[in-house]
């Protein structure tokens, strides 16, 4: 190319080629280069071989020593040294995160339970054994238990009844009507019995399926004056007469309350 050169002698051709003059030839060879690191700075201008003295990671040149975090997360911390980079990433405890906040570089990794000999994931829900009617959760370390709410019943506390297998009450049905029951005065009849409800005309009896039912007395016998006994539906016209508020018996005389000239007699008839 114009430039002598001394036998021995040895230079760089642009392309990376190498080339050394032995017994008056050139010989040329492609540059070999040896790179001893993991993230080499590309080879300046002019040169052929990457520099370990930085670091090239996901495209961005770093200098010796420098120290920064690559773009997945801020939590691992990285820093290149003699063209390697060396990334360190925290290690976190097991442990609840009541609150965690987005500078934590730990994630939530809450802890397991173990409770009666056995491993439960954090927010798993199960039952103890043999006892459907208690309800467990592993909370962050800790096993909480709570029983199975049951719903408010409507009826008296001697007939509700749990069943085998039951976590709640229920209520039984009532039992058959061995009578009737009158709400008005609380009195309790049984099957069969008549009884007035306070009018001696009528009558009520107790009916087999607990329901209760009258009827009223009509009275066929009548006469003017006849006596009413207390108690008693019908006036009665053979015991005598009733006049002007006073009871006579059957052929009593007596003088009218109206006229004493007036002579009157009960007759029964």
């Amino acid at each position: 190319r114009g430039i002598p050169r001394e036998p021995g002698a040895r230079w760089t051709e642009p392309g990376c080629q190498s080339c050394t003059c032995q017994g008056g030839r050139v010989l040329c060879d492609s540059v070999s280069c040896s790179v001893p690191c993991s993230h080499p700075l590309p080879a300046p201008p002019g040169g052929c071989c990457p520099s370990c003295t930085g670091c090239l990671h996901e495209a961005v040149a770093r200098a010796e020593g420098d120290v920064f975090s690559p773009s997945s997360g801020n939590c691992t911390v990285c820093v290149c040294l003699a063209g390697n980079v060396s990334c360190l990433s925290p290690e976190c405890p097991p442990g609840s995160c009541p609150s965690p906040s987005p500078a934590d570089c730990c994630s939530c990794n809450p802890e397991k339970c173990n409770f009666r000999g056995r491993t439960y994931a954090h927010g798993a829900r199960f039952s103890l054994d043999g006892d459907d009617c208690t309800t467990c959760v592993c909370q962050g370390g800790e096993v909480e238990c709570s029983f199975t709410p049951c719903p408010v019943l409507d009826c008296p506390q001697h007939q509700r009844h749990l069943g085998p297998g039951q976590c709640c009450s229920t209520c039984r049905d009532p039992p058959a009507p061995a009578g009737c029951f009158l709400d008005d005065n609380g009195v309790e009849f049984p099957v069969g019995q008549i009884w007035s409800p306070g009018d001696p005309c009528e009558l009520c009896i107790c009916q087999a399926d607990g329901s209760v039912s009258c009827q009223r007395t009509d009275c066929v016998e009548t006469c003017p004056y006849p006596i009413r006994i207390p108690g008693q539906c019908c006036p009665d016209c053979s015991a005598g007469c009733t006049y002007m508020g006073r009871t006579f018996s059957n052929n009593e005389t007596f003088p009218s309350a109206l006229d004493p000239c007036l002579s009157c007699i009960c007759l029964v008839r």
